[in-house]
């Protein structure tokens, strides 16, 4: 079997979707360099525009640049008409959601349908590429890929694609393993030995931080600090009428050695989300023994299992309860710790790459 990753994705900023994508290419390569059977079937190549990419280090996979469309309108113009003539003659696998339709033998992994159940956290541009694209891909590739069954059953309830030609690739969270934290990190910031609540800094509708916001504002929390991590700002937050207290804090970008020292220290890890089409964050926390809070929504209930604690989205005090739990009662705390560690050692990239590689020789034989 012969296959081109779309390698576009090294060209933007990172986000959670291009993270996967990495980490199958990266757990991709070392199953080649160490297994010889999968070797002498597979072979592989990563194939980017001709303009400033991230470098994956990568010793069996093959890399090429090429395109004169390179750079251009962020490089769509090549990923449409350029790459599947690139790829001609072999699979192209898309693992960022966007296939290029002129592609004649492609699979395209597909995160999630929230551009349909949840329209109002992207924009207009956004929904229209999305939902002009994600059907279209869903009928002509040759197989899906998504990370959850919750997604397959999203992607099939709005058309996306039929349930027979959907494959599941639940993601690996074992990458936060590789880090080395920056031990340092909390006291520089105030946090060393504090009782914090960790949360994603994102202001995107379905993300819910609202509802956190409401159940710090609680005296109940007083002596709690809710610490958010990500790009949106006080500011941002308030251009959505979300005020956030005192007990507020806000750290911007950080990279990944502050980020899982933070974990070694949080009280709890919260996932507030409306819908996910995985869950990865909370699942990176239980595996550094951060526990987790999160809504019974979307993929999360069937990534997480039993081994996080649960909070109505809509309902504050329900978070403030959990919350309270975890930093009052310590042997209850170390018990889900042990359960969120036990839970999240289950899902690795190795076994996310051979899952993918194995779906995509069966659709190819089917």
């Amino acid at each position: 079997m012969n296959i081109v990753f779309n390698g576009k994705f090294l060209t933007a900023a990172p986000t959670g979707v291009h993270r996967v994508a990495e980490e199958l290419i990266l757990a991709l390569d070392a199953l080649l360099a160490e297994d010889p059977a999968l070797a002498a079937r597979v072979r592989a190549e990563i194939v980017m525009p001709d303009t400033k990419v991230r470098q994956l280090a990568l010793s069996r996979i093959g890399s090429r640049k090429g395109g004169r469309l390179s750079g251009r309108l962020k490089n769509i113009p090549w990923e449409q008409l350029e790459l599947p003539v690139m790829a001609r003659g072999r699979t192209l696998i898309s693992l960022c959601n966007i296939s290029p339709l002129a592609a004649a033998d492609s699979v395209v992994m597909i995160h999630d349908a929230q551009v349909y159940s949840t329209p109002q956290s992207y924009s207009k541009g956004f929904r229209l590429w999305y939902k002009s694209n994600l059907p279209i891909s869903g009928r002509r590739s040759r197989l899906v890929l998504t990370v959850s069954d919750y997604s397959k059953s999203q992607l099939v309830h709005y058309g996306v694609a039929a349930a027979d030609r959907i494959a599941v690739v639940p993601n690996g969270c074992d990458h936060i393993l590789r880090v080395s934290p920056d031990i340092g990190y909390p006291a520089s910031v105030g946090l060393k030995g504090a009782n914090f609540v960790l949360a994603l800094a994102n202001t995107q509708a379905h993300k819910n931080v609202k509802v956190l916001m409401e159940a710090f504002a609680d005296p109940a929390l007083s002596d709690v600090q809710l610490v958010l991590f990500g790009a949106a700002s006080k500011e941002d937050f308030q251009k959505e009428g979300i005020e956030a207290g005192s007990n507020v804090r806000f750290l911007g970008r950080i990279g990944d050695g502050e980020l899982a020292a933070l974990m070694g220290e949080a009280k709890a890890f919260a996932c507030p989300s409306l819908t996910e089409g995985f869950g990865l964050p909370p699942l990176e926390a239980m595996l550094l023994g951060c526990p987790a809070i999160i809504a019974p929504c979307g993929a999360l209930p069937e990534v997480c299992a039993d081994a996080a604690l649960r909070a109505d989205p809509h309902a504050p005090s329900e978070w403030v309860q959990a919350i309270r739990r975890l930093v009052d009662d310590e042997p209850f705390a170390r018990d889900l710790k042990a359960r969120g560690l036990a839970r999240a050692r289950l899902f690795t990239w190795k076994q996310a790459a051979l899952t993918m590689i194995d779906a995509v020789e069966k659709a190819r034989r089917a």
